[in-house]
């Protein structure tokens, strides 16, 4: 199945940052556009969300700001500890990969309460992948406004909203690329919705037994596991004024993707058959898959699994090498 197109989005610079109370009414907001609304995390091919979620983003040389909008009828909140388990609440979302190699990204999870959870992880999960709880986007700040009353069954809310400022400083150390970013560069990021059905009993919010959650988000992996980096958008970083930079697709994407359907191959074949392949073609692949390409994928063994290689456009004209080996790392080395 071809994968979803990732979604891309021009993060504009703020000439004042804004102020980080949970309403998005700054003057700096108003010409930031806003996301596409967001869709179930299976893709378009799912119902539409009950209720639209979208965000919009900002940057200076200080911190990368994050607003986001969600429309709730009822909204409510029981977490309070700072790091539990947010989603067992309806929360906000947000995912970061500075250099998009689908390691070593930032998570952050806010309720209505503002109550957060942010940490980080080595790898994706699939892959073996810890979180560390401990760790925090030091000097961060956040707030939530909600458009009604919190935890108030006897009336209909419009919804909550929040705002985040993440300090350059928190993100730097794990980026592995200049932060604050420059003109033009991109990073990989999405964000999440986690949405659970409730009833009312006793005069208070309960989820519904046997529902499972709704997850809305952004750029959608197609699956229903947010930890899918290389399916995450693109946040391309402008100093121009909201408006008049235009969203360059990554030239890489084609490469990726390929490089990823390999990895996916492998992880299958090495269940059905107890070790890696070192053959494309052991792996069900044919030649159309790279027509498009200058040279077919390599695929070599090595002491820890395997990695697969092909040649990639670079963003400013040049040739490179893009890798991707069995934990799902990618990463480039000049041709």
């Amino acid at each position: 199945m071809k994968p979803i197109q990732p979604k891309g989005y021009v993060c504009s610079w703020a000439k004042q940052p804004p102020r980080i109370d949970g309403r998005l009414d700054d003057a700096c907001w108003k010409n930031a556009p806003w996301t596409d609304a967001f869709v179930d995390i299976e893709g378009a091919a799912k119902p539409r969300p009950r209720f639209r979620t979208r965000a919009k983003l900002l940057w200076d040389k200080q911190c990368l700001y994050i607003g986001a909008e969600l429309e709730e009828p009822h909204v409510w909140g029981t977490v309070t500890r700072h790091d539990a388990v947010i989603f067992q609440d309806n929360d906000f979302e947000l995912f970061i990969d500075p250099d998009g190699d689908n390691h070593e990204y930032y998570e952050l999870e806010v309720n209505a309460l503002n109550t957060t959870w942010d940490l980080l992880l080595d790898k994706p999960y699939k892959d073996g992948g810890k979180a560390d709880n401990s760790w925090e986007f030091e000097g961060m700040k956040t707030a939530v406004h909600v458009d009604g009353t919190l935890n108030d069954p006897s009336d209909v809310d419009r919804g909550w909203s929040v705002e985040i400022a993440i300090p350059w400083a928190a993100l730097a150390k794990h980026a592995h690329r200049p932060t604050p970013p420059a003109d033009g560069d991109q990073w990989r990021m999405d964000f999440s919705r986690v949405e659970w059905q409730t009833q009312i009993a006793e005069g208070r919010y309960r989820k519904r037994p046997h529902v499972a959650e709704n997850n809305w988000v952004w750029s959608p992996p197609g699956i229903i596991d947010m930890h899918r980096p290389e399916r995450w958008g693109y946040i391309q970083f402008s100093t121009a004024p909201p408006g008049e930079a235009k969203f360059q697709p990554d030239p890489t994407l084609p490469a990726r993707d390929l490089l990823m359907e390999i990895y996916h191959r492998q992880k299958s074949y090495q269940v059905r058959e107890l070790k890696w392949s070192d053959s494309l073609e052991r792996l069900g692949m044919k030649a159309d898959a790279w027509r498009s390409f200058a040279a077919p994928p390599k695929l070599r063994l090595t002491d820890d699994g395997f990695e697969a290689t092909l040649e990639a456009p670079a963003a400013n004209g040049n040739k490179q090498l893009l890798h991707v080996r069995q934990d799902s790392r990618l990463w480039t080395t000049p041709k």
